[in-house]
């Protein structure tokens, strides 16, 4: 559970208020990579749960929500961090899959999600 507190990233908003146009445009790369993006945002909130260990029942946490960990909070530098670290992974995917035989239309398709990626990291 975010801290509601917590400001909301601006670059987040961006991303989530241009997932549902790119749905309703039907535009595959778009869709694709800001679910992507979303993703990856939701999974650098997310807390290590290792530390957590079983023990008796009379012992457990009791009531609903009883034993959740609130999630991390970011910053915009860090989720425009990761926002980047996706436009990389995609350009470099794409490298790859121009040297392979028959991959130009998929690190086409890669491309183009560096690209609508990018556009949302440059608004600022």
């Amino acid at each position: 559970m975010t801290n509601p507190s917590a400001e909301p990233s601006a670059l987040r908003a961006r991303l989530r208020v241009a997932l549902p146009m790119a749905m309703k445009a039907r535009d595959r790369d778009a869709t694709a990579a800001l679910r992507s993006a979303l993703g990856a945002i939701d999974n650098a909130e997310a807390v290590d749960g290792s530390e957590v260990r079983a023990g008796a029942i009379e012992n457990s946490a009791v009531g609903l929500g009883a034993s959740e960990l609130p999630r991390r909070d970011l910053t915009e530098s860090d989720i425009a961090a990761i926002v980047r670290a996706e436009i990389d992974d995609r350009l470099s995917a794409a490298g790859e899959y121009e040297a392979l035989p028959g991959g130009a239309d998929r690190a086409a398709a890669l491309r183009a999600e560096a690209t609508v990626l990018s556009a949302h990291l440059t608004v600022d």
